[in-house]
């Protein structure tokens, strides 16, 4: 299934859906800015408000915030935190995690609520986690149908000597 893996392929059909969506949920919640990471703290996918933000660290530190929050479910019995909210001066972060593998980060202010932004990334992981099902049936199917399981599976020794001579 698709949360044991450790990484996936993004197909770009796949990709697409997922920035329609990020995108109506950034008009309909107000917000900011939307990313999506994955759980190993690689930035998926971004939108609205970017141009400012360190979006590499802020996807690694997401990642790192859901692992240590993680940690902190265990101790006291619970599987995880699926959602965590910081409250600041003038921006607010609600993450999420959703269908297990990725993490939606909605940055807003003073022009949306934490409760229209809730409502939306409900409505939003629903057709996200639709989409990243999608994306783990295709993978899986591919494999199957005797695709390759890595883009370099047909790069060879010689091909690797001719590209460094």
């Amino acid at each position: 299934m698709f949360a044991s893996q450790s990484s996936f392929v993004m197909y770009d059909e796949e990709f697409k859906r997922i920035n329609v969506a990020i995108e109506k949920l950034l008009r309909e919640s107000n917000a900011k800015v939307i990313f999506l990471v994955d759980k190993n703290g690689q930035l998926i996918s971004a939108v609205g408000e970017t141009e400012h933000l360190d979006t590499t660290s802020l996807a690694s530190l997401t990642a790192g915030n859901i692992a240590a929050t993680g940690g902190l479910a265990k101790l006291i019995g619970e599987k995880e935190f699926s959602i965590l909210f910081h409250e600041g001066e003038k921006d607010n972060l609600h993450i999420s995690i959703v269908a297990g593998r990725v993490i939606l980060v909605v940055i807003f202010d003073q022009r949306s609520s934490l409760g229209l932004v809730r409502l939306r990334v409900k409505k939003a992981s629903d057709e996200l986690g639709q989409i990243f099902k999608d994306l783990a049936d295709k993978a899986e199917s591919a494999e199957k149908g005797g695709g390759t399981q890595s883009p370099f599976a047909e790069i060879t020794d010689d091909d690797i000597d001719n590209l460094f001579s």
